[in-house]
């Protein structure tokens, strides 16, 4: 991962025929990422940003040419949009970018022992969860208070009170009436 880009948003699908897209922005306030210098996609190419409602964007190229077809605004379906991690301010001391997460080590709380690496955060709609590359594989963990009590990205490193077990009511398997059916 470079750690000089942050991600700041995703484009999503085409809104209308004139090359509009949906914009899923990462910042605390969406309007903020057409103010940012520096936005690239994950090709590397330039680009410039203008809301027209809400979640509703115009990309233009570096030339100030403006992306004016469905076509043309399908093809960008899936684009990571970066920024220069030169053009964010600085967090606060208790404060991080989820990219600073990516490469800490992770601690067992209470022993300390180190069981994994941070290698991706992720978020699909439902929570944040960090995927954890440790001796037994990769592991996905939800970014909670109560699985990730404790963040020290100036030392490094993360703690993390892995849950014992995750139980699926029985409800969730139609046809089941008993808990010793379940699978």
């Amino acid at each position: 991962m470079n750690h000089d880009q942050v991600l700041m948003g995703v484009v999503g699908r085409p809104h209308g025929v004139r090359g509009l897209v949906h914009v899923h922005s990462y910042t605390a306030v969406a309007e903020d990422l057409a103010t940012y210098a520096g936005l690239v996609d994950d090709l590397g190419r330039p680009w410039r940003l203008t809301w027209h409602g809400n979640g509703i964007a115009r990309l233009h190229d570096a030339a100030g040419n403006a992306i004016d077809s469905r076509e043309a605004a399908h093809q960008m379906v899936n684009r990571k949009l970066y920024v220069p991690r030169t053009s964010l301010p600085e967090p606060d001391a208790d404060e991080f970018y989820f990219a600073d997460l990516v490469g800490l080590d992770v601690r067992e709380q209470g022993s300390g022992r180190v069981i994994g690496r941070v290698m991706a955060v992720h978020d699909y709609g439902a929570g944040t969860s960090l995927e954890i590359d440790g001796a037994g594989g990769n592991i996905l963990l939800p970014f909670t208070e109560g699985c990730v009590p404790v963040v020290n990205v100036r030392a490094g490193w993360i703690d993390v009170c892995l849950p014992d077990e995750i139980e699926v009511p029985v409800e969730c398997f139609p046809g089941t009436s008993h808990a010793d059916d379940a699978p």
